[in-house]
């Protein structure tokens, strides 16, 4: 068995395995107050599952986005308002396939603050 090069999580505890791009903004646009989260973890990266990028809705509908590169020291936070409706999840879902694909600029996209230890 092939190990997933890509993992997603719902708040619900559901896994999807090498999400497609498409997947991952279903999973997003499906995020409401009860169902607050998406992580997306590379499972290709030790340690296992401290490498991740989260997105979390806030009660004003606007995201917290986290990203973790291995340790507590390398984990960091950014915030985004809620999206226009006809816009979605487009923004998130596309900082986190960057991520996950470690394409340039997606670390300057946005203003990234280290969580406190």
């Amino acid at each position: 068995m092939v190990k997933p090069w890509l993992r997603a999580i719902e708040d619900d505890g559901r896994v999807v395995d090498d999400p497609t791009e498409e997947v991952l903004h279903d999973l997003l646009a499906d995020m409401n107050l009860r169902h607050r989260f998406v992580i997306l973890e590379r499972c290709d990266l030790e340690p296992h599952g401290q490498h991740y990028m989260q997105a979390y809705l806030n009660d004003d509908m606007s995201y917290q986005i986290e990203y973790r590169e291995g340790s507590a020291d390398k984990h960091y936070q950014t915030h985004l308002p809620a999206p226009h409706e006809l816009v979605g999840p487009e923004p998130v879902a596309r900082l986190m396939i960057d991520w996950a694909h470690d394409r340039p600029g997606w670390r300057e996209a946005m203003q990234w603050v280290p969580l406190p230890l």
